[in-house]
């Protein structure tokens, strides 16, 4: 997460205990429609201190002029994945009075980083300069309960050049399966799951609550609520995640909100080696 102000030095630190224990690091772009630093400049931070970027790109706050804008500039600065998001509702942020722009939805962000990677310019009919080599990707949220809408999204991604899914937070591995099984696999598209990290019982109601399309199951509910130490079961359950679903899934995308420094702990726990 790109800091609330101008000094990178606190997310950078952070960064850092993650390199060499992951294969890259999501930088988010406006999450829940709050104020950061941008992801660019957090990417290419990331970068120069040696360690792989996924920059999200929201179409939220951004005409298509700006969002095509930043997509050359990544590719300028050798900024090679990208996550397209359509982005949060402003209502979800703490500046209600903020405009939505919406020019581009995910799926025509992904058409537009498709062509400029075979470089056909928006106005002209190529561009003048070298095209885009990115390596875009989507999202997508496995516990949706109306699959057919699902499979057809998701279709429409790959149609449009996603070459990688990263899902919301996957509670139940049952969602994990179903997904790669009837959605992602036939399309032959890798998958990479999201396991978030659940500090309490407050925090998982919290999200249950707040977070679009989160969805926290009874079982798991009641295992924070009854724990002794809640943000230890946290771990617990995150760790026993990730080492089931890394076999579901193509891979693992681990979310510790402000707890970031937990990741090598969790990682342990789970018995995962990273492999390059």
């Amino acid at each position: 997460m790109p800091p609330r102000g101008g000094n990178p030095v606190r997310s950078l630190k952070i960064a850092q205990l993650l390199k060499d224990k992951v294969h890259a690091v999501n930088i988010t772009d406006g999450s829940r429609a709050v104020m950061r630093m941008c992801s660019l400049a957090m990417s290419k931070l990331l970068l120069e201190n040696g360690i792989e970027p996924i920059m999200q790109i929201s179409c939220r706050d951004r005409n298509k002029i700006a969002l095509q804008s930043d997509i050359l500039g990544a590719n300028a600065l050798g900024i090679k994945n990208i996550l397209c998001i359509t982005g949060d509702s402003v209502k979800a942020g703490d500046q209600h009075n903020a405009k939505p722009v919406h020019e581009f939805e995910s799926v025509r962000l992904l058409q537009q980083i498709q062509a400029f990677n075979k470089g056909i310019d928006p106005t002209f009919e190529e561009l003048p300069d070298k095209k885009t080599v990115i390596f875009a990707g989507a999202a997508a949220d496995p516990s949706c309960k109306n699959q057919r809408s699902l499979q057809n999204r998701i279709k429409r991604k790959k149609e449009a050049g996603a070459r990688f899914i990263q899902t919301q937070m996957v509670m139940e591995k049952k969602n994990l399966i179903e997904f790669c099984e009837k959605i992602s696999n036939p399309l032959e598209i890798p998958v990479i799951a999201g396991v978030f990290l659940l500090k309490s019982y407050k925090n998982a109601l919290f999200i249950n609550k707040y977070v679009p399309g989160a969805y926290i199951p009874e079982n798991i509910l009641n295992r924070l609520k009854d724990a002794k130490d809640p943000l230890e079961e946290g771990i617990r359950i995150a760790a026993e995640q990730a080492h089931e679903f890394i076999d579901i899934a193509n891979g693992i995308h681990l979310m510790a909100v402000k707890a970031e420094y937990l990741i090598p702990e969790i990682l342990e726990k789970a018995d995962l080696n990273l492999e390059y």
